[in-house]
């Protein structure tokens, strides 16, 4: 097993968390780009939301067929196809003229990246040791957080200034940059055992991961977790541009540094885990992020920044904990429920951006107030249950 302080866990982390960086950069190039576009297009604030969540909805669908196939073909193999569909759906991005064409194409990149985001943390879970695991997680959600920085970032400066199409040619060539070097750097598998299931067999696993509450309440909390994150940010986007504030859209996509506490949270949670309860390590991220909301009740930009680093620091060690709570209570069939989380975690952050966003419209950030504090509410008596379901015994799927 790869250990801690090795040179083999420094290269392969490396390229994981490379990876993981050119997924996070494709998969939110468009966010900070959402109020332009809608005024481009002439369409609605929720209309417009189907370029991010036509993306993280298929994300969600094709994390189960992806992680079944790298339980037969491997995990690596599956990151490298992952890796190289990137930049091409990229380039035929670029000739999209409509909505509903790029709404299709974001969809296809949603397949795309859903191999990668898959199968990384199950291949991390089979070549390292527990204790290396943990940091390694932690490192990887680091680097989601600075590749959604980077993306969103990225789309929002270049965006304005040379439109959106220049901006995703600019990201597939980066892309294919980034995959050829991952592809050189991460190693083969030395401890993947190749499973030729049946259909079936992957079906029953997939109910048998739900069967558990120690495994599905995890994954409920880490998919509301993500449906307040993503879209209060997404929100805030919508917030800046109206007035009293009236940013440009290039000052307005600087918000995402402040995932930048996120980076820090996500590397501290590891070792929170080894020392204290990581489910009252998810509590403590869910109060730092409702603060964060409820502080941006405050009309100003100093506060707005506070909250948003409030946010950020705790849905990511929320995340971190939540994600690396399931990899290490599924003892068999670990790319299945990892993947089945992913899945709760992305359809969350599609869904919520309709709930968040409709709360907008309709009654401004007071009202999105009032309905984040309801899906807190609902995170926080999740982690009680979990609690409990942490002393029932655990059985696995066969």
């Amino acid at each position: 097993m790869i250990e801690i302080n090795t040179l083999a866990y420094k290269k392969t982390s490396f390229a994981l968390a490379l990876g993981s960086f050119i997924v996070f950069c494709n998969l939110y190039l468009f966010q900070p780009m959402l109020p332009l576009m809608a005024k481009e297009f002439a369409v609605s604030a929720t209309q417009i939301n189907w370029v991010l969540a036509a993306t993280t909805l298929m994300l969600a669908v094709c994390l189960i067929p992806w992680a079944i196939a790298s339980e037969i073909v491997g995990r690596r193999l599956i990151m490298v196809i992952s890796l190289l569909l990137m930049p091409i759906v990229g380039i035929v991005m670029v000739f999209t003229q409509n909505l509903l064409s790029l709404t299709l194409v974001r969809a296809v990149m949603g397949v795309s990246v859903a191999g990668y985001v898959a199968v990384a943390v199950a291949y991390m879970a089979e070549e390292f040791s527990p204790t290396a695991l943990m940091l390694a997680v932690g490192s990887y959600i680091s680097a989601n957080s600075l590749g959604g920085i980077a993306g969103r970032l990225y789309g929002g400066i270049f965006g304005e200034q040379l439109g959106w199409h220049w901006a995703g040619f600019g990201m597939a060539v980066m892309s294919l940059i980034g995959a050829i070097v991952v592809i050189k750097l991460l190693p083969p598998q030395q401890h993947f055992v190749r499973h030729n299931h049946q259909l079936y067999v992957h079906g029953r696993q997939l109910i048998a991961h739900l069967k558990q509450p120690i495994l599905w309440l995890a994954m409920l909390i880490g998919g509301i977790n993500f449906a307040l994150f993503i879209n209060l940010y997404s929100v805030t986007g919508f917030r800046l541009v109206a007035a009293p504030f009236n940013l440009p859209l290039s000052w307005a996509s600087l918000i995402f540094v402040c995932y930048l506490s996120g980076t820090i949270t996500s590397r501290l949670s590891g070792r929170w885990a080894s020392k204290f309860n990581p489910i009252s390590g998810m509590i403590l991220g869910g109060i730092l992020s409702l603060v964060g909301m409820w502080l941006g009740l405050v009309e100003s930009r100093i506060t707005i920044l506070i909250s948003l680093l409030l946010l950020s620091s705790g849905a990511f060690f929320t995340h971190s904990l939540a994600y690396a709570w399931v990899s290490h209570h599924a003892k068999v069939a670990k790319a299945t429920a990892t993947a089945l989380y992913l899945v709760h975690y992305y359809v969350g952050g599609s869904l919520g951006g309709f709930l968040l966003i409709y709360c907008w419209q309709h009654g401004g950030w007071s009202m999105v107030v009032t309905g984040g504090t309801v899906l807190y509410s609902l995170m926080f008596i999740l982690c009680g249950y979990l609690m409990k379901a942490k002393q029932q015994p655990i059985l696995q799927p066969q």
